[in-house]
């Protein structure tokens, strides 16, 4: 039974490794037709919900970052390592 006092991470962590058995056991191709398409049904929900904690994630990283006068700004991933890659 989970608890309300796991980390949004672990539940993360548990999808993504959720999501690496079922493609796994969809990569041996041993599994009888109805059992890979529940199997792979099962995997579409998984990675939606991984995507989302992601987007989540992301959201959170761009609402953190700060522009050259220290004030907070959005910035995208690709803009905000670019800008990292230029300082070293």
């Amino acid at each position: 039974m989970r608890t309300l006092t796991r980390k949004k991470s672990d539940l993360f962590e548990d999808a993504l490794k959720k999501l690496q058995s079922l493609v796994e056991k969809l990569e041996k191709g041993e599994l009888p037709l109805e059992e890979a398409m529940e199997c792979f049904s099962e995997g579409i929900k998984t990675a939606q919900f991984c995507h989302g904690k992601l987007e989540e994630a992301e959201n959170k990283v761009r609402m953190l970052l700060k522009d050259q006068q220290g004030e907070w700004k959005p910035v995208s991933f690709e803009s905000g390592r670019n800008d990292a890659d230029k300082e070293n």
